[in-house]
């Protein structure tokens, strides 16, 4: 390689450095399940790109990693959860992640492939709900209003089985991860399923769900992130496109009161 030569590819080498520099500076990682996380985040791409943001959306199917992976720094933000579950996330993990923005409200539902009706529920049948603390407390709420059993402390959101007060049809209760619950609605009466794993095992809340919480819930979905990352230019750009009239139109028009904005 003569001089010439090796300082044109030197050179090449470096612009694309710098290239690659500066794309990495405009770019947001962000942890989000598919539906309808991803699906918004999606949406608002094109907006983003024309002030200078660009968000590479990661797909999880769990609720964990997510929010380790921001805490350890691989990847920036997260879209798919709410405030109690953080709460409880970062005191038994011992974390410090915090809420930037509420988006969204994703009323829990209770489905059934055997049953038309939450008052057709038989004595001693079988119902899934989710294993995480505040998603356990919240689907007891959720039955508690159906009536099928009664709590302790009817305003404790980090509710557990043994907060049950009274469970007059003798319930049967089976706690399995989130993610896991769509796949079996065959095997239970009943599943008390996050609208997120809903509307991505093709199941439609405000159709199918035999009890579903109102529109007042305080189950809020937040953008998740570490402390002071709310400040970042490219983070208060993402803040203001996932909370405009345009993301509020989409998720209205796509979702149809299935999720519901909560801005």
């Amino acid at each position: 390689m003569n001089r010439r030569t090796f300082l044109t590819a030197a050179a090449l080498l470096a612009l694309a450095a710098c290239s690659k520099g500066e794309a990495d500076k405009d770019t947001l990682s962000i942890a989000a399940t598919a539906v309808p996380h991803a699906e918004i985040l999606e949406s608002i791409k094109p907006a983003l790109a024309k002030q200078g943001v660009r968000l590479d959306v990661r797909v999880f199917n769990d609720y964990v990693q997510p929010n380790l992976q921001v805490d350890q720094q691989q990847i920036d933000l997260n879209y798919f959860q709410t405030k109690p579950y953080l709460d409880a996330f970062n005191e038994s993990r011992g974390t410090k992640l915090v809420t930037y923005a509420g988006v969204h409200i994703e009323p829990l539902g209770g489905y059934s492939k055997k049953w038309k009706a939450i008052a057709a529920i038989p004595q001693g049948a079988t119902v899934a709900i989710p294993n995480e603390p505040s998603n356990t407390g919240r689907a007891l709420l959720l039955l508690a209003s159906a009536g099928l059993v009664t709590l302790k402390d009817p305003t404790n959101a980090l509710s557990t089985l043994r907060d049950i007060a009274t469970n007059p049809k003798g319930l049967q209760f089976k706690e399995l991860e989130a993610a896991t619950l769509p796949r079996v609605l065959d095997q239970v009466d009943l599943a008390l399923i996050n609208t997120n794993y809903a509307l991505d095992a093709k199941l439609n809340p405000v159709r199918d769900a035999l009890v579903i919480e109102s529109k007042d819930s305080p189950y809020v979905n937040y953008l998740v992130g570490r402390p002071g990352g709310d400040k970042d230019p490219r983070v208060v750009k993402l803040i203001a496109a996932l909370r405009s009239p345009e993301t509020r139109a989409f998720i209205e028009r796509v979702y149809s009161g299935a999720v519901i904005p909560a801005f």
